[in-house]
């Protein structure tokens, strides 16, 4: 050993106390099956996983699927190692002895909590090193037959796992009740020692079929003999294989490799006893899922790294079984499909005709049928969406007259106020007139300015009770050509006096150009003095010097902004969101119509409406409306 070097390992030490100190923890770690706490951090789920063959065999790649998904589900953390020993490719004693020494170097600082094997010789090998490896480390076995375990002493207390059986004469039962005319049956093997195993219980399992058919055993041959074998068979023929590992003639395969050049030799039907021979030509057998395995196995390592003890484990006797089948193969040898149990696994079944067109089968059938009567219906329904749409509009109609007349209510005060002045005017210049014609001064100049004070303040109550009428009258909807700078005129004129009242700066900044659209003039003023009402309501309880609404109207080349601000409270985002649903309302005596009237009546003439607004800053109403020259098209219509 060297000074600070890097010891075997991979850590490099400064000195040989240091190395000794290393190689102490790793025995101790050994000898415990675990991290020591004073010798490292806390340990974490460790599992080991050990398969037979290698790691391309689809069995494999099935079985640790099961178990990758079945830890993951109590511990994403989880760290799993996976190792093949990679039978029958490699064996003996040297073998074992170089494995063990590898594995034992390997995992000397990372020990697993739960090792896993997978398969007869995993199990075996597990149970022939572990002395020497992980000592104290629980054993859960998968994908091990439970002939295998009935042929060798009793397994050791922390050494646990579910069986199961390779079910060769469930699978012959099978394959000659589906064929009754068969009365030859083969079967194939390979020849390595795990090959010379499923021969003896094909054997055994064909012993039960004696009388019934003929057997013939292809044990150990070479690749080329068995295809040119089972090439010769004819209908009177079924084949069932294990597959096999290695040949008479020492190539190796896996069984799914073999069972498919099996398959496509084969003058009759082949049957196996492994989920992963369904997609080879193979018809099927009893099988037992290699995931549902792995699944089982992950079940067991995840209770055993919580704390329980393997004697405290309630398992089941042995893993399921199941018949699998391939229904391309079922169609291809003339199988009767009502022959197949309801409750067999079927793989690469194509639906039939009326599984596959079954919708659209009765679509066109219900179609061919009530077709008739859907175009009674659809006449009919359009007829009602007619009387719909007209009941509809008039309701609308109703609807924001009514919301007129309610706006007219608030504003009697101040209409009232601005009637009376010209009229107390004009009564306060006629009694002027009357005094000077009883004196007997009047002078022609004089009457003829107080005659012109009387006209003055005729015209300006005319104009307020026009525009009132205007307003307030129930009018067939005329969508005209009209410039916006008159809107804001007329609604700045309107609610004047009431805002004074209220003792709120009114004010309007009107566009320098003459903005056409094209649309009904009262329903937009109606949109207006409604926000602004609103914006009055909003100013309600501030101070006075805060007391501003401010209306604009900007233009762009496609269109037209009018906005409506006021220095008000705000609104909160909650409210924000509802402002314009209908009977959503803030105020105390509001219904909630308002703004819900006012969207309508500007989607009705292409437009939007929305709202922005900061608490405590006031809130602001954007009106966007389609800019139309002053040609464009009128529509006349009801609503």
């Amino acid at each position: 050993m060297r000074a600070n070097g890097v010891g075997p390992d991979g850590l490099r030490v400064r000195s040989g106390t240091a190395w000794i100190a290393c190689r102490g923890m790793a025995i101790c770690l050994l000898l415990l099956g675990t991290v020591h706490p004073g010798c490292a951090e806390p340990a974490r789920r460790h599992v080991l996983v050990l398969f037979e063959n290698n790691r391309l065999l689809p069995g494999n790649v099935l079985g640790d699927r099961g178990i990758t998904s079945a830890l993951a589900e109590v511990d994403r953390s989880t760290e799993i190692s996976t190792e093949f020993l990679d039978y029958p490719r490699f064996s003996g004693a040297a073998y074992v002895a170089t494995v063990t020494r590898f594995l034992k170097e390997k995992y000397a600082a990372r020990p697993p909590g739960v090792i896993i094997v997978a398969g007869d010789k995993a199990l075996d090998f597990a149970l022939n090193t572990r002395a020497g490896l992980f000592p104290h480390v629980p054993v859960v076995h998968v994908g091990v037959a439970r002939s295998f375990l009935a042929s060798r002493p009793p397994l050791p207390d922390d050494v646990v796992g579910v069986p199961f059986d390779r079910d060769f004469a469930a699978t012959i039962g099978q394959a000659l009740d589906w064929h009754p005319q068969a009365r030859h049956l083969v079967l194939v093997t390979g020849a390595s020692e795990q090959d010379r195993n499923w021969e003896e219980d094909l054997r055994r399992a064909a012993g039960r079929f004696e009388g019934r058919v003929g057997v013939e055993m292809l044990a150990g041959r070479t690749t080329a003999q068995v295809l040119k074998r089972v090439g010769e068979l004819g209908t009177d023929a079924v084949v069932v294989t294990p597959g096999f590992f290695r040949d008479g003639a020492g190539s190796i395969f896996t069984p799914a490799e073999a069972v498919r050049l099996i398959a496509q030799a084969s003058r009759a039907p082949v049957y196996g006893p492994f989920v992963t021979f369904i997609g080879t030509g193979a018809v099927g057998g009893w099988m037992t899922s290699f995931e549902a395995m792995g699944r089982e196995g992950g079940s067991i390592a995840n209770r055993l790294l919580a704390g329980q003890a393997p004697s405290a484990l309630r398992l089941p006797q042995v893993m399921p079984v199941a018949l699998h089948v391939d229904w391309r193969q079922i169609e291809r040898w003339g199988i009767d499909p009502a022959a197949v149990p309801a409750d067999a696994i079927i793989q690469f079944r194509s639906p039939g005709f009326w599984q596959t067109y079954s919708r659209e089968t009765m679509a066109v059938a219900l179609a061919f049928l009530l077709q008739s009567l859907l175009l009674t219906a659809l006449l009919l329904e359009r007829n009602r969406r007619r009387s719909a749409q007209s009941s509809v509009d008039r309701y609308r109609f109703e609807l924001a007259h009514a919301s007129r007349l309610a706006v007219a209510g608030e504003l009697t005060g101040s209409i009232a106020h601005e009637i009376n002045q010209p009229l107390a005017a004009i009564l306060s210049n006629a009694a002027a007139a009357e005094m000077m014609l009883e004196s007997g001064a009047a002078r022609p100049g004089d009457l003829k300015d107080i005659l012109a004070d009387i006209r003055r303040d005729d015209l300006r109550a005319s104009e307020v009770i026009r525009r009132l009428r205007a307003l307030l009258a129930k009018h067939e909807v005329e969508r005209q050509p009209f410039d916006l700078n008159e809107i804001l005129s007329d609604v700045i004129a309107l609610l004047g006096a009431e805002a004074r009242r209220r003792r709120i700066a009114l004010s309007a900044r009107a566009a320098a150009e003459t903005i056409t659209v094209v649309g009904d003039r009262i329903q937009l003023q109606q949109v207006l003095i409604n926000l602004i009402m609103n914006a009055m309501d909003a100013l309600a309880d501030t101070p006075e010097e805060q007391r501003n609404v401010a209306l604009s109207l900007e233009g762009s080349a496609t269109g037209a902004t009018i906005r409506v601000r006021d220095r008000g409270h705000g609104i909160t985002a909650e409210h924000l969101a509802k402002l314009f649903e209908s009977f959503f309302t803030t105020k105390r005596k509001g219904i909630g119509l308002g703004l819900s009237i006012a969207r309508t009546l500007v989607e009705a003439h292409g437009g939007t409406i929305a709202a922005e607004s900061v608490p405590g800053e006031g809130a602001v109403f954007t009106i966007w409306l389609p800019r139309v020259a002053p040609g464009g098209s009128v529509w006349v219509g009801a609503t």
